[in-house]
């Protein structure tokens, strides 16, 4: 099988980058254009000016759909992230460039669509050659769906992968079953709060590398609920609250006067008496993520409290 515009294909890699185009990525990028991706590489490699730049428009987890809509002769593909959200650019999802050799053609013996039953609840893993075997795929992250291959043996389990023919396997106790009801918040809040001091990455959306909006997707997603990739989108997609009703879990949005939403960030404690407010969120000026009260600078440009 091959890939081929207008048909679905599934990235095969830990966590594959989506690029503005090919032309805007530097040389720095180099770790994560590869079939290794080496995502921690490439982000401990960047300054932090290069944590910010515009050239990244998001990341796909292994496994991830995406619609492809051309291929290029030098090794690009133009895809739509199908998972990801995002009606103001492109119905259908998350528009952006991937190298070719980052996907796979669905499989339809092992494609759950979708659906995928077991989904990775430890923050960072790796899939195995066999069990206690050298690791085949580093990296893969919290809320990547796999699709068993069959029984757990001896404490690990085997999964279908992208690009490779034989199952892999990694321990049973990293992953969890997927579940059709929704999550309590403070179940959303705890997998965001794994990611404290994780570094900032504009368009991350890994426990590598994340960016504001990023954080509340990936919480999110990993209970199944997919939720818009921007933040503006993100306050579309939930319900408002009057200020002062929010709980941990809600989530907080600011926006300057006259402009769209630019930053989100998760409640972590009941608003104060004096109105001392709390957020978990992905920061842009320290770049990482920290758990912070909402300095006066924040507070001046809070817009709204809504919930999932």
């Amino acid at each position: 099988m091959k890939l081929q515009p207008g048909r679905e294909a599934v990235v095969r890699v830990a966590v594959a980058t989506l690029w503005t185009s090919p032309e805007a990525v530097r040389p720095v990028d180099r770790p994560a254009l590869t079939v290794g991706a080496n995502i921690l590489t490439w982000v401990s490699g960047l300054d932090t000016d290069q944590q910010v730049g515009d050239c990244v428009l998001s990341q796909l987890l292994l496994g991830e759909r995406v619609l492809v809509s051309e291929l290029r002769p030098d090794g690009w593909a133009r895809v739509v992230a199908v998972e990801q959200p995002a009606a103001k650019l492109d119905p259908r999802g998350y528009p952006g460039w991937l190298p070719t050799e980052q996907l796979a053609p669905v499989d339809p013996s092992t494609d759950p669509g979708t659906d995928a039953p077991l989904v990775v609840d430890s923050t960072v893993t790796g899939l195995h050659a066999a069990p206690n075997g050298p690791v085949v795929l580093p990296g893969v992250v919290v809320g990547t769906r796999l699709v068993p291959a069959g029984p757990a043996r001896d404490d690990w389990r085997p999964v279908h992968v992208p690009g490779h023919a034989a199952p892999l396997w990694l321990p049973d106790d990293h992953l969890v079953a997927t579940s059709a009801e929704a999550p309590a918040a403070a179940q959303a809040l705890a997998v965001a709060q794994r990611l404290l001091d994780v570094a900032y990455i504009w368009g991350g959306l890994s426990a590598h590398g994340i960016d504001c909006s990023g954080l509340v997707h990936l919480a999110w997603r990993r209970f199944g609920v997919l939720l818009p990739r921007d933040a503006d989108d993100q306050a579309v997609a939930t319900t408002p609250l009057a200020l002062g009703a929010e709980r941990p879990g809600d989530l907080y949005f600011f926006a300057r006067p006259g402009r769209k939403i630019h930053h989100i960030g998760i409640v972590t404690a009941p608003p104060g008496n004096g109105g001392e407010r709390r957020m978990l969120h992905a920061c842009y000026r320290r770049r990482r993520v920290i758990e912070e009260p909402l300095p006066a600078d924040r507070t001046a440009t809070l817009v709204g409290a809504h919930r999932v």
